[in-house]
C-alpha cells in the first residue's frame, strides 16, 4: 500500500454501489469529500443478492486483515425484492431469507473490530412504469414493485434497530423531492446525480450525529499534509501564503 495510511471507507453492495462513480454517483461524491482524509474502496457488485454478498464475506472482509475498515456501508435488498421467476432462476431472495443473510453479514462486520462502524442502505424505490418499459430480448420480465421494495425496506430498516446499526432509509428518502421518479433515477432502477445526492446528504447526516469516537464527519477528520507552506499560492498582500488544503469552492454541493 501507498504511504502514509488513511482510514478505510469500504462501499459493499450490489449494482447501486457498482455504479457509484458513474453518472455523478455517490461514491464519487464520498471521495472527493474524503479526499486527503479517508481512502474509498469500492466493492460493488452488479446484479448480486445477499446470498451472493454471502458466498464472498468472509473473502471481502477477512478477520485476519492487517487492517479492517473505519466504515462500511452495505446495501444489498434491490435484486432480492424482485419477484420470483417462475424457473427458480434469478436474484429473488425471500424477505425472511433476506433478513437472515443480512443479519449475518452485519453481524460479522461488527465482529471484525470495536472500531468498524456500518451504515446500511435500505432499499429504494423504482420508477415502475419506467422499469416495465425497460423491455429486452436478452431479459426475462422484470418484477419490480415499491410494494416489494418498501417490504424489504422496512425489514431491513428493523433488523439494523435490533442490531445497533445505522441506516438510511433510502425507501422514502429518494420520495421526498418532487418529481423523484424522473429525478433519482438513469432507468428507473439505478441512481442519477440527483438520487446520488440524497444518499450522500443522508450518509452525511448520519456520520455527523453518530455518537462514535473518533467521529468520522469530513469536517472533525484529519486532513493529511495540511501544515501551512511557503510553497503554496502567494496571497494578494506578497506577504504570505495561502494554505488551500481545507478549499471546497470547486464543489457543486457544498456539504454539511
Amino acid at each position: 500500500m501507498v504511504a502514509p495510511a488513511r482510514p478505510q471507507f469500504v462501499l459493499f453492495g450490489s449494482s447501486i454501489v457498482q455504479l457509484s462513480y458513474s453518472h455523478s454517483g455517490w461514491g464519487s461524491f464520498l471521495s472527493d469529500i474524503y479526499s486527503r482524509k479517508a481512502d474509498i474502496l469500492l466493492r460493488g457488485y452488479y446484479g448480486w443478492n445477499s446470498r451472493r454478498a454471502l458466498q464472498v464475506l468472509h473473502q471481502v472482509f477477512p478477520k485476519d486483515a492487517a487492517t479492517q475498515p473505519s466504515l462500511v456501508i452495505v446495501y444489498f435488498g434491490g435484486n432480492d425484492s424482485m419477484g420470483p421467476h417462475s424457473s427458480g432462476l434469478g436474484p429473488h431472495v425471500p424477505l425472511q431469507e433476506y433478513i437472515a443473510n443480512m443479519r449475518k453479514i452485519l453481524v460479522h462486520i461488527q465482529s471484525l473490530s470495536e472500531k468498524t462502524r456500518i451504515i446500511v442502505l435500505s432499499c429504494p424505490p423504482v420508477h415502475e412504469e419506467k422499469v416495465r418499459g425497460n423491455t429486452s430480448a436478452i431479459f426475462s420480465e422484470l418484477v419490480r414493485t415499491n410494494e416489494l421494495c418498501r417490504s424489504y425496506s422496512d425489514a431491513c430498516i428493523k433488523l439494523c434497530k435490533e442490531l445497533g446499526v445505522k441506516v438510511v432509509d433510502l425507501f422514502n428518502a429518494l420520495q421526498s423531492i418532487d418529481d423523484w421518479e424522473n429525478a433519482c433515477f438513469t432507468d428507473g432502477i439505478h441512481l442519477a446525480a440527483e438520487g446520488s445526492k440524497i444518499v450522500v446528504k443522508e450518509i452525511l447526516k448520519v456520520l455527523k450525529e453518530a455518537d462514535w469516537k473518533p467521529c468520522l464527519h469530513w469536517k472533525s477528520m484529519h486532513t493529511e499534509f495540511s501544515e501551512d507552506s511557503q510553497y503554496d499560492l502567494v496571497a494578494a498582500d506578497g506577504k504570505r501564503t495561502l494554505n488551500p488544503s481545507e478549499w471546497t469552492f470547486h464543489r457543486e454541493v457544498q456539504w454539511d
